[in-house]
C-alpha cells in the first residue's frame, strides 16, 4: 500500500470522528443547557440514540454481506450513499425547534437517524481493512494511519465544537461570584424560552461546519482508495449466511474475549468524554477551561497514536493493551483534587490512555478475523459479520452506560440554567468521571487477560494463510 492510499483511507474515516466527538463531549449538556429537555428525557434520547445505532449494525452487515461486486467494490457504494443523509441528519440533530412540547421527539429521532446512518458508513470502512491488502504489517500500518486521522477527527470535533460554541455557555451571573452558595432554580436568571438565539445558532454554525468536513472527507476517500475483492475465496466458495455467520462468530473464543474486553473499556472512554464538560462546569470549577481541556486531551491522544504503533510492534498487542490502565489513577486524583494544574496533567494521560483504546481493537480485530479464517477456509463474507457486530456490542453498552449516567443526573436533581449545583449532582459527576471508569476499565483488562492470539500465534497464522493463498 502506498502512503497516499493509506492516507485517503485514514481520511475517509474522520468525518465520522468530528461529529462523533462533538456528540460526545457537547450533546448531552446541549440537551440539558440549551434545548432545556430534563436529564431523564436526555438519558432516552442518548441511550434509544446508541440503542438504534447499534441494532442497525447487524442489519447493515446482512445486507452488506449479501452485496455483489460493482465497479467501485462491494463496500464503497454504500458508503457513498449514506453521507449525504448522515449530513442532514446531524445538522437536525443541533437544530432547537421552534415548539415546546415534541421537543425531545425532535431530538430523539434526528439522533437515531444520525447514529443508524453513520453505522451504514462504519461498518463497511471498518470491514473495508481485510481488503486493502491480505499483509497483517501493512493492515496494521493502515489501522495506525486510520487511528491517527481518526483521533484527529476527534480533535477537530472537539476543537471547533468547543470553540464555536463555548459562548453558548458562559453565563454571566456566575462568572460574578463563582463561589456563591447553591441558588434555586426559582432564584438562578432563567433563559428565556426560547432561548437567547445567539446561544442557539453557534451551534448550528458548527453543525454546518462539520458537515462540509463529512463531504470533503467521503471525496478524498472516494477518489484515494481501491477496494480489493477477497484474496483468499475461491471460485466455488460461497458466502456464509448472515445468521449462521453470526452464530458461528459468537462461538469463536478470541472474538468473544476481545470484544467482551473492550466494550467494557470503550463504556469507560465514553463516560468520561460524556461527563467531562459537566465535571468541569458544575464540579471542578473550570468552567472557563474546559475546551482547552477537551483539545489537550485530544492533541494528546492524536501525538500518541505512532508512539503506541511502536509499543505493540515491540512488545505486542496484548501487553500493549495494558497502557490503556494509566488514565485511572490520575483520574481519580482529579476527582480527590479539583486543581487547574492538575487538570491538564490529567487530561495530558487521559489522552494517551483513549489512543490506545482506539487503536488496539481495530488493530486486534483482522487477528481474530485471520484465526477465523485460517479455521473455516471454504467460506466468505464474513468480515462485515464480525466489524458489525464488535460496533453492534460496543454501541449497546456505551448506549447503556449514558443513560444511566444522565438519569443518574436526574435522580439526583441536575437543574439546567444554574450557577451551582447540589452536592448530590455534584457527587455524582465525580463518581461518573471516577470511580466508573476505573472499575470498567479494570474488569476489561482482566477479561484479555484470557484473549489467546499472542505474536507468535498470529504470525503462524499469517504463515498458514500464506501457504493457504
Amino acid at each position: 500500500l502506498s502512503v497516499c492510499s493509506k492516507l485517503c483511507y485514514a481520511i475517509g474515516g474522520a468525518p465520522n470522528q468530528v461529529a462523533g466527538s462533538a456528540a460526545a463531549f457537547f450533546l448531552q449538556i446541549y440537551l440539558l443547557d440549551i434545548a432545556h429537555i430534563t436529564p431523564f428525557h436526555a438519558s432516552l434520547v442518548l441511550f434509544i440514540g446508541k440503542a438504534s445505532g447499534a441494532v442497525t449494525d447487524p442489519v447493515a452487515g446482512f445486507f452488506i454481506s449479501k452485496s455483489r461486486w460493482t465497479k467501485i467494490g462491494r463496500l464503497m457504494p454504500w458508503m457513498l450513499a449514506c453521507t449525504p443523509f448522515t449530513v442532514v441528519s446531524y445538522f437536525f440533530m443541533w437544530y432547537l425547534p421552534p415548539f415546546v412540547a415534541g421537543r425531545v421527539a425532535w431530538y430523539l429521532i434526528f439522533y437515531c437517524l444520525f447514529q443508524a446512518l453513520t453505522t451504514l458508513f462504519q461498518v463497511p470502512y471498518s470491514a473495508l481493512t481485510m481488503f486493502l491488502s491480505t499483509d497483517q504489517k501493512e493492515r496494521d500500518s493502515a489501522t495506525a494511519y486510520r487511528m491517527t486521522m481518526e483521533v484527529l477527527g476527534t480533535l477537530i470535533g472537539a476543537a471547533l465544537q468547543g470553540q464555536i460554541v463555548a459562548s453558548a455557555h458562559v453565563s454571566h451571573h456566575c462568572t460574578v461570584n463563582t463561589t456563591s452558595h447553591f441558588i434555586s432554580p426559582h432564584d438562578a436568571p432563567s433563559f428565556p424560552e426560547p432561548l437567547d438565539p445567539l446561544s442557539h445558532q453557534v451551534y448550528m454554525i458548527a453543525a454546518g461546519v462539520i458537515g462540509g468536513v463529512y463531504l470533503l472527507g467521503i471525496v478524498i476517500f472516494f477518489f484515494g482508495v481501491k477496494e480489493k475483492d477477497d484474496p483468499y475465496a475461491l471460485t466455488s466458495d460461497r458466502a456464509i449466511p448472515f445468521c449462521k455467520g453470526l452464530g458461528l462468530t459468537m462461538k469463536h473464543g478470541p472474538y468473544v474475549k476481545l470484544t467482551a474486553s473492550f466494550l467494557l473499556i470503550s463504556t469507560a472512554v465514553q463516560l468520561e468524554q460524556s461527563n467531562f464538560v459537566l465535571f468541569c462546569t458544575h464540579a471542578a470549577n473550570l468552567r472557563n477551561h474546559f475546551q482547552y481541556l477537551v483539545v489537550t486531551i485530544l492533541v494528546s491522544a492524536a501525538v500518541s497514536i505512532p508512539f503506541w504503533q511502536k509499543i505493540l510492534q515491540r512488545f505486542g498487542k496484548k501487553c500493549a493493551a495494558y497502557g490503556i490502565s494509566w488514565m485511572i489513577p490520575f483520574a481519580v486524583m482529579l476527582v480527590t483534587i479539583p486543581n487547574l494544574i492538575l487538570a491538564y496533567f490529567v487530561a495530558f494521560v487521559s489522552g494517551l490512555s483513549i489512543a490506545a483504546s482506539l487503536l488496539l481493537p481495530w488493530s486486534m480485530l483482522p487477528d481474530v478475523v485471520d484465526n477465523f479464517r485460517l479455521q473455516n477456509p471454504h467460506g466468505k463474507g464474513h468480515e462485515t459479520i464480525f466489524y458489525s457486530s464488535y460496533v453492534f456490542f460496543t454501541k449497546m453498552s456505551t448506549g447503556i452506560g449514558l443513560g444511566i449516567s444522565a438519569a443518574g443526573l436526574e435522580f439526583t436533581g441536575y437543574k439546567p440554567g444554574i450557577c451551582k449545583q447540589s452536592n448530590d449532582v455534584i457527587l455524582t459527576l465525580k463518581i461518573l468521571i471516577g470511580a466508573v471508569p476505573a472499575i470498567l476499565i479494570i474488569v476489561g483488562l482482566l477479561i484479555l487477560l484470557f484473549y489467546p492470539i499472542t505474536e507468535e500465534s498470529r504470525k503462524e497464522t499469517k504463515l498458514a494463510l500464506e501457504m493457504l493463498r
